[in-house]
């Protein structure tokens, strides 16, 4: 009785299981740079709202800290310096927005006079950043 042994074939890499794992990767890749917040902002306790939604088009950021802190896109800056730091800033920005991150403990006052000193500097879309708070549904 003769027995036939299999042909020795040639090892193949399957192509379809790896592009499938490398658009996988690709697609986590992809989620995780856009999860990322585009700004500049420090970490601040933000006050929450409800219908807060998160700006992604304006690149300045202010950030006001409890103490009364101020920072300029990670920079120090002194209240009396902010408008001149503001310009200088402008001058290479191509949107004249800006994002103002402020602890929920600054006073409101301090808050205002901030947001006067950064109208001085000739930006007028302001967006004040908060943090989203998920709200049950009324029925």
């Amino acid at each position: 009785m003769k027995i036939k042994l299999p042909e020795d074939r040639k090892v193949r890499i399957e192509m379809l299981p790896l592009i499938d794992v490398v658009f996988l990767l690709l697609v986590v890749f992809i989620y995780t740079m856009l999860s990322m917040a585009v700004h500049n902002g420090l970490p601040v306790s933000l006050p929450q709202s409800s219908t807060a939604k998160p700006e992604t088009k304006l690149t300045l950021a202010v950030t006001i800290k409890e103490n009364s802190e101020i920072f300029v896109n990670n920079t120090p800056v002194l209240l009396k310096n902010l408008t001149d730091v503001l310009i200088q800033k402008a001058e290479s920005e191509k949107n004249r927005g800006i994002l103002v991150f402020a602890d929920n403990k600054v006073s409101y006052q301090s808050l205002f006079t901030i947001l006067d000193k950064i109208k001085e500097a000739g930006f007028l879309e302001i967006s004040l950043q908060a943090e989203a708070v998920q709200t049950p549904d009324k029925k």
